[in-house]
């Protein structure tokens, strides 16, 4: 828990940056508009009585949108509160957002990814300083805040790197000539590299089409690649950067970046490609969904995602992967003293309740968050439906996710000499900057385009991207 509370301390310290960083350099210094500090601080029981029959929630992850469903039934079986629940298209979160938020009917609960988003959507944040919601936050350092005012409060920590099915691997370590006895032996970059191509040389004997999941590169699907992989090398250029010890800070401060770890990143993206269960020319149609059935279905031993992926897992028809099978290791790309190195470990999940609604309606979606992390019945949901590791005290050790993805994720916090990687990705310029990225990377695998015109792809839109940002 020591090192979950320094990593996300080290996120949310981005909200001090007032002279770096454009929008929330602005943000940092003025309070939101329209804030509702006594609104926010109305309990659950007055809530509801303060009559909002119906609210709105704006959610990002396609991946859980039918547990939020089930959630809003049980919420309005309960209360006889409405909770209608949107999710955008993978990809599309701000734009659906900038669209819904204009609206008569806009969402009174809506999601960003921490300061920056706070910069963007500051006039839209209510102050939830008084809310149930934020006095039970473990560590209220976490929260998105500015002056006296919260505007974010984080509701999950997540992490990501290699999932890898253990049955496969331990097959694997049976074979005569096996390079390792166990997947516990694989501590670098080195070691991933020559087992997963001697597993490629035997995937016959393992019953497997591909080491890999596919890379799934359609439109609206690089966010594997073009943020949470391209999270690793950023992250120790910044910690190289003198001056910062906050690497999403120095982020901010960067007009320009060298992407120094430009190998390291061709090294593991490489290896995806050339073992993987669909060759690099066909991955342009393949989506997460696809990489995830994949696993499921035993066709590969390894996919790249985060712990949120065990639902798409364990919800496959026909999954063949036991749930004590379903592993985590790093994403280890041949950087010295990687061996020590962890998963990547952070979140860009905040709520935040529309100001800009009627009092009752900000008071009834405050209500509504209480009862999903307060209650027995929501913080159910929250442990064994939607697999969260939720920063709040009101759970018990009893209390803790389940599922297998969660756990690993959690062991990984706690292994002794291990220190996790933040996620520094809240410090890209843009949208853009990443899509800029992703195409490339498809271009690349494609074969029209050399690894040294994605290195300069991506240093030239970082700077053009940074540049339009603070103008």
């Amino acid at each position: 828990m020591k090192k979950l509370l320094a990593i996300l301390l080290a996120m949310t310290m981005v909200i001090g940056l007032a002279a770096c960083s454009g929008e929330t350099a602005q943000s940092a210094s003025e309070p939101a508009s329209g804030s509702a500090s006594e609104t926010a601080s109305a309990s659950a029981s007055e809530s509801t009585a303060a009559g909002a029959e119906e609210i709105y929630f704006l959610n990002f992850k396609p991946e859980i949108a039918d547990v939020y469903n089930e959630i809003a039934a049980a919420y309005e079986a309960e209360t006889g509160v409405k909770v209608n629940v949107v999710t955008a298209a993978s990809g599309t979160y701000e734009q659906t957002l900038q669209s819904e938020i204009a609206k008569a009917d806009a969402p009174t609960i809506f999601q960003i990814n921490g300061p920056v988003g706070y910069g963007n959507w500051k006039d839209y944040c209510a102050d939830l300083s008084g809310t149930d919601l934020y006095s039970w936050l473990s560590d209220k350092s976490l929260a998105v805040t500015s002056g006296d005012g919260v505007y974010g409060i984080p509701y999950v920590v997540e992490g990501y790197g290699i999932i890898y099915n253990d049955a496969i691997m331990r097959a694997y370590c049976a074979l005569d000539g096996a390079l390792v006895k166990s997947a516990d032996e694989i501590n670098n970059f080195a070691t991933l590299k020559s087992v997963v191509e001697d597993m490629t040389a035997k995937k016959d004997q393992l019953g497997i089409e591909g080491v890999f999941a596919s890379t799934s590169m359609a439109a609206g699907e690089q966010w594997r690649w073009q943020t949470h992989l391209a999270n690793v090398p950023f992250y120790y250029e910044f910690k190289d950067m003198e001056g910062y010890d906050n690497t999403v800070l120095a982020g901010l401060a960067s007009p320009t970046i060298e992407f120094k770890y430009s190998d390291n990143y061709k090294n593991i993206f490489d290896l995806y490609l050339n073992n993987s269960v669909t060759a690099p020319t066909m991955i342009g149609s393949k989506t997460v969904n696809d990489s995830m059935a994949e696993f499921a279905l035993g066709k590969c031993a390894m996919v790249q995602n985060g712990n949120w992926g065990a639902s798409q897992i364990l919800g496959v028809e026909g999954n063949t992967v036991a749930n004590d099978d379903i592993k985590f290791m790093p994403i280890y790309t041949g950087i010295a003293g990687e061996e020590k190195q962890g998963l990547c470990v952070g979140t860009e999940n905040y709520f935040c309740v529309n100001s800009q609604v009627s009092p009752e309606k900000q008071a009834a979606s405050i209500a509504f968050l209480e009862w999903l992390f307060g209650s027995d019945a929501g913080k159910d949901y929250v442990v064994n439906k939607l697999g969260f590791i939720a920063p709040f005290n009101t759970f018990t050790d009893a209390e803790k996710p389940t599922d297998p993805l969660a756990k690993e994720v959690m062991n990984w916090m706690n292994k002794d000499g291990v220190t996790s990687v933040a996620w520094t990705f809240a410090a890209f310029p843009s949208e853009e900057f990443k899509n800029y990225f992703g195409d490339a990377l498809l271009e690349y695998a494609q074969g029209t385009k050399t690894w040294d015109e994605v290195k300069q792809t991506v240093i030239d839109s970082w700077a053009s991207e940074y540049a339009a940002k603070n103008a």
